[in-house]
């Protein structure tokens, strides 16, 4: 009896020390000190990768950018100006004034106040809210032509930032900012960059920390193979961001949305992956990082801005260049721009609100350190925004191919200025009468309608096959911005073959506009059919 106790008693103590072992493993603990540099790194990435790329964007559509790029440490002072930053410092803001908890209408409440220009999904979303749209409806592709676009993965550093080792913490912050403007891969894309930083904290391996960050993506996703492709031509071309950039290209390059028929790309994922090829092929090296991404081109200031913050989180500030941080710490108490954030500020709330969610998830903290609880990490659903709906062709207002105007129609000209003589001419067909109509007959499975938005827009009534789908408010005026070429309205998921769609001019208005008019200027439609991508083969 006494050696079958022993027996027992001995197998108990292995139990219980196999558990404390499981337990503490379970956990990963960083210092303040460490986690504070290295959260001030990646602030100060974003602010060297956005100034360095800034001259740079859309310079080079659907090429590589080969021309000299001409940039000095001191060029960051133009970081405080940049909306890669200022926008989600109004995210930072968000949360300041309403908690870590805030729910999406507030993030979107905050930016359509904002008194600065906004542009694509961004826009869309502040428009949506001041007509009523409030996420998640105010990303989704019923209401977001720019569903897909790459506005939150622009500005969803901070989340990141603020989830050390805490890939789930930084999916569902990511998921209900994301939302507010974007859709499907254009969260994703968001997704992927917070879930880039989080692993940074902890690993220093680029292909390990991507494919960390791959984790947070559900992988049959467009975005999560995308980035896939990066990883094996990586692996096929070591040497050679060249042939990986031109293999992406042939594949990814003609998937936009809102760039439909054009070489311009604001697609989140061909931007995804040119920040993942930066990563890949800088290989931690700063400036080799830095060069790269830039030259992949399209949205060439704020993809290198994403990658740097990598970077400068798994270097920490402390590592970084000293002629760059010299820089970043002279201005490290001058505000951003359309905030009431300086760099110190921003490293000091985002600590905060890191040292919160360590509490929250489950982790412990000290004065000189965080105990962070190690989270299985799930994949988000998956969303497609728009399934199989590829660029057909385009139909002008003045080409009348398909196009019927019925009542007052009046022509919109614009004055574009050429050096010493103005040159005048059609852009628009407009009407503010009541009952006046635009007809037009298509072939395909969805349509947009581009029109403006203008101070003196109006509201219409938008038909197609006979079937009222809604009414439509045209009128936007916000931070002394209007939009001239916006899709004014689309739809997609029709059967395919010939459609009818009408817009009936209601002579209403916001009280707020100056006239009811409804501008229409061409028309944008999509077939259903196989992508470049869905078919393409590395081979």
């Amino acid at each position: 009896m006494k050696s079958l106790l022993s027996v027992s008693t001995f197998l108990m103590i292995i139990v219980i020390i196999l558990s404390c072992n499981k337990q503490e493993a379970d956990y990963r603990t960083i210092s303040t000190e460490v986690l504070k540099d290295k959260i001030a790194g990646g602030w100060a990435g974003k602010m060297v990768g956005v100034s360095y790329g800034d001259p740079t964007a859309f310079e080079a559509q659907g090429r590589i950018y080969e021309e000299p790029i001409h940039w000095v440490p001191s060029d960051i002072i133009g970081s405080l100006g940049q909306d890669d930053i200022y926008v989600q410092l109004t995210f930072l803001m968000a949360m300041d004034r309403y908690g870590l908890d805030a729910p999406a209408k507030r993030f979107q409440e905050l930016l359509a106040i904002a008194g600065y220009p906004l542009w694509y999904a961004n826009v869309q979303s502040r428009k949506n809210y001041y007509d009523s749209i409030f996420p998640p409806q105010s990303g989704n592709p019923e209401f977001n032509i720019h569903a897909d676009d790459i506005d939150f993965q622009i500005e969803s550093d901070f989340i990141g930032f603020m989830c050390p080792g805490m890939p789930m913490a930084a999916v569902q912050l990511a998921d209900r900012v994301g939302h507010v403007m974007n859709y499907g891969d254009g969260v994703y894309g968001g997704v992927f960059v917070s879930a880039l930083h989080a692993a940074a904290f902890f690993e220093d391996d680029i292909p390990r920390v991507i494919s960390k960050a791959l984790e947070s993506l559900p992988p049959e996703s467009d975005y999560a193979r995308a980035i896939r492709d990066v990883i094996a031509l990586h692996e096929r071309f070591p040497d050679d961001w060249r042939s990986t950039w031109q293999k992406l290209q042939d594949k990814w390059g003609e998937v936009d949305i809102t760039g439909a028929g054009s070489p311009f790309n604001i697609d989140a994922k061909i931007n995804g992956a040119y920040i993942a090829t930066g990563l890949l092929y800088g290989d931690g090296d700063p400036m080799k990082t830095l060069e790269i991404t830039t030259r992949c081109g399209q949205d060439s200031d704020c993809n290198p801005s994403n990658s740097m913050a990598v970077i400068g989180i798994i270097k920490g500030l402390s590592g970084m260049p000293g002629e760059w941080t010299d820089e970043v710490l002279a201005i490290s108490d001058s505000l951003f721009r359309n905030t009431d954030y300086t760099f110190n500020k921003a490293v000091e709330n985002t600590l905060g609100y890191a040292k919160e969610l360590c509490i929250s998830k489950g982790g412990g903290v000290t004065e000189s350190s965080l105990k962070i609880r190690v989270e299985q990490v799930e994949p988000m659903p998956l969303e497609v925004s728009f399934p199989r709906l590829v660029y057909d062709y385009r139909d002008n207002v003045f080409e009348k191919n398909g196009w019927q105007f019925s009542g007052n129609w009046q022509i919109y000209q614009m004055i574009q200025r050429h050096e010493t003589e103005q040159e005048y001419y059609g852009d628009s067909r407009y009407s503010s009468t009541a009952g006046d109509k635009a007809t037009l007959t298509f072939e395909g499975t969805g349509v947009s309608i581009v029109g403006n938005w203008h101070k003196d827009c109006g509201k219409a009534e938008i038909h197609v096959d006979g079937e009222f789908i809604r009414t439509m408010d045209t009128y936007y005026y916000s931070a002394g911005q209007q939009h001239d070429n916006k899709s004014i309205f689309h739809i997609t998921g029709l059967d395919p073959g010939n459609h009818t769609l009408t817009i009936t001019v209601l002579g209403e208005k916001k009280e707020e506009s100056e006239a009811a008019n409804i501008y229409i200027s061409e028309a944008v439609v999509f077939k259903t059919g196989d992508k470049v991508s869905d078919n393409y083969s590395f081979e």
